[in-house]
């Protein structure tokens, strides 16, 4: 909902009061995490989206496969891979990062994963090592082959998930003065943060846009390394500067001068910057009966 303030104010120039409309147009999120329950099984938010994001990740892989003659046997492993890789990946990074020293106490709570934390750039680590085995496992391809693919739906799946964060009420910025700022009540704030998690997700949705036209559009996925590339620098180019107007997600972050995230994120910045300029200089590779896009 917004809301609009009107006020006394009293004139600079003259002893009258007059009547001010407060432009800053807050909005009041007090929305629930739950989307319903049926006796003991609860719906949230956070869990469609990234159901959402996983079957819409299949469908599109599968369109990739299926236009470039790949053993459609290959998908059905290579999403086992990935989910259960997101999931462990995010989860343990998180406990890593963020909470060692909680978790160092807690162990058995590391597994309560319905209670919160999981960290994307766990995530993203999880996703490389399960790929790493499933490309030598399966594909017997470069893990540059099926990354190039998979982070096209992932960059949407990124962006359902920072949508799962704002029904939550989570990982919000600091106050801000913008129109646009809102007010979550649901965690007793009485003034306007900055939704962060939209920033995130709207930056996710243009990877998204880049990733699909890269893909279906350009060359760029016969050049190994490349789509990965623009999608490690985007991403976490954006997660760095978004990060400057974050809360402090953990109480070992005050003070520093780079949070934990945006720490987390140079190495992906970097190393996306070191793809694109080594996936050019090799110019394009093919598989067997992969269909060539460079025109001979």
């Amino acid at each position: 909902m917004f809301h609009v303030r009107y006020f006394q104010k009293k004139s600079p120039t003259s002893d009258q009061n007059y009547l001010e409309m407060d432009i800053l147009n807050f909005i009041h999120w007090n929305v629930s995490p739950e989307i319903f329950a049926i006796g003991p099984l609860h719906v949230r938010w956070y869990g469609l989206m990234f159901a959402i994001g996983f079957l819409f990740g299949y469908q599109q892989v599968e369109k990739m496969f299926k236009h470039e003659n790949v053993d459609a046997k290959w998908l059905e492993s290579l999403f086992i891979y990935m989910i259960v890789a997101t999931v462990v990946g995010a989860r343990l990074g998180h406990v890593l990062f963020y909470g060692w020293d909680y978790y160092s106490q807690h162990p058995i709570e590391i597994l309560y994963i319905w209670q919160g934390g999981l960290a994307s750039h766990g995530g993203t680590l999880g996703i490389l090592i399960a790929l790493m085995i499933w490309s030598k496992k399966v594909s017997k391809r470069s893990i540059l082959w099926v990354l190039d693919r998979v982070v096209v739906p992932t960059a949407l799946v990124a962006a359902l998930i920072r949508f799962g964060n704002l029904m939550n009420s989570e990982i919000y910025g600091v106050q801000t003065s913008l129109p646009w700022g809102f007010i979550f009540e649901r965690n007793h704030e009485t003034v306007a943060k900055h939704p962060t998690q939209i920033y995130e997700s709207l930056s996710y949705l243009v990877t998204f846009a880049v990733m699909l036209y890269m893909y279906w559009k350009t060359k760029a996925k016969d050049y190994q390394g490349l789509i990965i590339g623009v999608f490690f620098t985007m991403v976490f180019g954006a997660r760095f500067f978004i990060e400057f107007i974050k809360e402090e997600q953990e109480a070992f972050e005050k003070g520093m001068t780079l949070n934990m995230g945006q720490l987390l994120s140079i190495p992906f910045v970097v190393a996306g910057i070191i793809l694109i300029v080594r996936s050019l200089k090799k110019g394009p590779i093919f598989y067997q009966n992969q269909p060539s896009t460079v025109k001979k």
